[in-house]
């Protein structure tokens, strides 16, 4: 049951590192997929 737990607790902390990580290089689909027409806020 740790094990389980510690699983998710682990895919949890990739995904937030993952997010934040992605958003701070530049990587989110809003910015990749956008062109020049669209306003972004």
């Amino acid at each position: 049951m740790k094990v389980m737990f510690a699983g998710f607790a682990g895919i949890m902390v990739i995904g937030v590192v993952a997010y934040f990580g992605l958003h701070e290089m530049g990587f989110s689909s809003q910015d990749v997929y956008s062109s020049g027409n669209v306003r972004l806020d």
